[in-house]
């Protein structure tokens, strides 16, 4: 490695470190703010899917560690503040990966930096409307009649929290795929080559992340599914248009060589 390549390298290192800080201070700064004016809504507004299924006179979480409630409520801010300021944090990923990208191509940050969000945003709420009612109801109602839910506050919202992130992270499939097209990294066709390994790619990590139970499975693999052909479809058109402008370059190139 030269001289100038190790340079570039330390130099691409420092942007990281400097990103990384600016999303630690935005991070830190959406914390304070989660923690002191939304966290009694958010916390309300998470438990309403469980109060939902819980019979009458039941609507309670319980602590059963001095420090336990506080700990959740930072929790609470912490994953708040990363759905908040995620278009924040994708920006800050476009703006480190656009030098390397050519002119035409960076052109495409709102579009990289809104999608991210929207699926992200997409993922959490997809969980909490459609996992959470389904998943709670059959975990809640599941045994005898005799058995009484006695959950506490730190295992059921660290649960729901990492339901949240999980779908937030999971719908980012599409983006990257996408992402990967755009590049000229993948085509269609090496998607459409691989789509059985894709399908048993999901299944696993479903298997291994989603609730274990086969409903909340299966809620979870089948938008992965749905989107995974939907990027087979924007990155085909990725690649039918680069191919366009190609051969229209190469025919100007041809047509002036003549001259």
């Amino acid at each position: 490695m030269s001289k100038q390549d190790q340079m570039t390298f330390i130099g691409h290192l420092d942007e990281l470190r400097e990103r990384l800080i600016r999303c630690v201070f935005v991070f830190a700064g959406g914390f304070l703010i989660c923690y002191f004016l939304i966290n009694s809504y958010v916390m309300d507004f998470l438990r309403q899917p469980l109060f939902s299924v819980l019979p009458p006179g039941e609507h309670k979480l319980y602590f059963t560690s001095l420090f336990e409630n506080f700990m959740t409520h930072l929790k609470i801010a912490a994953v708040s503040s990363i759905f908040l300021f995620s278009p924040f944090y994708f920006y800050q990923l476009w703006a480190f990966i656009a030098p390397g990208l050519y002119p035409k191509e960076r052109r495409y940050a709102l579009p990289f930096i809104v999608s991210g969000t929207v699926f992200f945003v997409a993922g959490g709420a997809f969980a909490y409307y459609i996992l959470f009612p389904v998943a709670f109801s059959f975990f809640v109602n599941f045994g005898l009649e005799t058995d009484t839910p006695l959950l506490t506050i730190e295992a059921y919202y660290t649960t729901v929290l990492k339901l949240l992130l999980l779908f937030g992270f999971a719908f980012e499939l599409p983006v990257i795929v996408s992402f990967l097209g755009f590049l000229g990294i993948i085509d269609g066709a090496m998607l459409r080559e691989h789509r059985k390994h894709a399908i048993v790619g999901i299944a696993f990590l479903c298997a291994m992340f989603a609730p274990p139970d086969a409903i909340s499975m299966v809620i979870l693999m089948v938008p992965l599914l749905l989107m995974y052909e939907g990027a087979i479809v924007v990155v085909s058109w990725f690649g039918a248009s680069r191919r366009s402008r190609e051969e229209e370059e190469t025919g100007v190139a041809n047509r002036e060589s003549r001259r």
